[in-house]
């Protein structure tokens, strides 16, 4: 009876120090890319410790997969700032991106120095085979949730075929699905619309933030003073450099460039990947051709967002410019630079957008969209994960176009059997067993380094 009394009740509010805990976990084990880390957060935050409802989450995540920038780091600082203000999205944000700064730091250092990238391989060979697994269990559950009527799955079999087999911008996919999402609930009966809303709200379950949460209200001169204080952060390491050395350098170049890249990441760090290396070797100089396929293997292989990329991208251009500092130095500062005018923005979005957001939720039609964005939210997360799982699967990928039709391809004589025993093993363990993430990932990433290693 306690027991049962206990699961229809929510939560006691976490601490501001439990959650900076669970935050730094989090950041620490934020593997995988986008569909992962959307997994793991899922997984602790809305099944294990119910801080946050299932609608609750979606909604926040709608929102984010909106905005510029990477959208897994942008829903822990959403779900942060609800739970803790403005602190608590600082820490989740950070300790979101953090630890695969710090990592791809170190990497990029001994890539500087070495040139050498194989020896990653055997490391995390079996940590990928097991982020796959936890990204299939994100997609049952968030399916199970997020599409409970009709019109959702119809939405969420349409923007996964839109982006696997078609290849169509990821924008237009998620705009697409609001207008549409919009336009059907402005089509239904009051009775209908009501009926949806029950309907989807049975996935919920008692939790810290749920339907019963009080709303955040804003205001103009919040709003003012936000982008004040982000937008100052935000150039303030142009003042300091401008200072020091000068506006004509690489450290502004820098700066600038991926300023630019904040402002135009939509759909994550693969949507801009070719342009930034195109940039980087034939019009700034800061690569040698192939050396952005090396970063991009170093940011895939630590936790935190893909676009870390662009920080190994920094590090290069200013260790090849040092501009009188020791090179390694050059290269911290300029990786360091990439990295705050990357990121910056991305609490300037969520601060500045986030609480308008939260009063959405209390108009129908626009609660509608952002539904049909739900539904569509699931079919790219079936999107990553199947297009994940390609290059955990197969050694090599390429794309299969004819007409209209532009799909994700293997080359079947690739295929990893090693790498699918291990998928097998890490989908035992969460499923069968219900061993938690870190046990999961830590017996896979021993696994894959015997079988790489022999």
């Amino acid at each position: 009876m306690n027991e049962a009394a206990q699961i229809n009740a929510p939560p006691v509010h976490p601490t501001f120090a439990e959650a900076t805990r669970v935050w730094a976990k989090i950041g620490l084990l934020s593997f995988g890319g986008p569909a992962g880390q959307i997994a793991l957060m899922h997984r602790e935050l809305v099944e294990e410790r119910r801080w946050i409802s299932e609608s609750r989450f979606l909604h926040a995540l709608n929102f984010c997969m909106l905005l510029p920038g990477p959208e897994a780091q942008q829903l822990a600082t959403y779900v942060g700032w609800l739970l803790h203000g403005t602190r608590g999205g600082i820490v989740a944000g950070a300790l979101f991106v953090l630890p695969g700064f710090f990592v791809i730091l170190g990497l990029s250092s001994a890539y500087a120095l070495f040139q050498e990238t194989h020896w990653l391989a055997a490391l995390f060979f079996g940590l990928k085979a097991a982020v796959l697994a936890i990204v299939i269990e994100a997609v049952i559950r968030v399916g199970r949730r997020a599409l409970k009527t009709r019109f959702s799955v119809i939405v969420a079999v349409l923007a996964f075929a839109a982006l696997f087999f078609f290849d169509l911008p990821f924008p237009l996919v998620v705009l697409a699905a609001g207008v549409a999402g919009y336009v059907a609930t402005h089509a239904q009966s009051a009775e209908g619309r009501t009926a949806a809303a029950e309907k989807q709200a049975l996935a919920d379950r008692p939790s810290v933030i749920d339907s019963d949460f009080p709303d955040i209200v804003s205001s103009w001169g919040r709003a003012v003073r936000v982008f004040g204080v982000w937008a100052a952060l935000w150039i303030s390491p142009f003042v300091v450099i401008g200072a020091i050395v000068g506006f004509d350098n690489v450290y502004t170049a820098i700066g600038l460039f991926f300023s630019k890249m904040a402002v135009v990441t939509f759909g994550g760090a693969y949507a801009v990947l070719a342009y930034v290396a195109q940039q980087a070797a034939d019009t700034y100089h800061w690569l040698k051709p192939g050396e952005m396929l090396d970063g991009l293997a170093l940011a895939e292989t630590t936790p935190g967002p893909l676009v870390l990329v662009l920080s190994f991208v920094g590090f290069m251009a200013a260790f090849r410019t040092p501009l009188g500092l020791d090179p390694l130095w050059a290269g911290l500062l300029g990786a360091t630079l990439a990295t705050w005018v990357t990121f910056i923005p991305c609490f300037l979005w969520i601060f500045l957008g986030a609480p308008y957001v939260e009063t959405l939720r209390n108009n129908r039609a626009l609660s509608g969209a952002l539904a049909a964005i739900s539904a569509a939210v699931t079919g790219v997360i079936l999107n990553l994960a199947l297009w994940f799982g390609l290059h955990v699967l197969f050694a090599e990928v390429g794309r299969f176009a004819m007409g209209p039709l532009s799909m994700p391809l293997p080359a079947w004589q690739t295929f990893q059997q090693a790498a699918f025993l291990l998928t097998l093993l890490a989908a035992l363990l969460l499923f069968k067993l219900k061993r938690g993430i870190l046990t999961t990932l830590a017996v896979c990433a021993a696994a894959g380094w015997l079988i790489s290693s022999f």
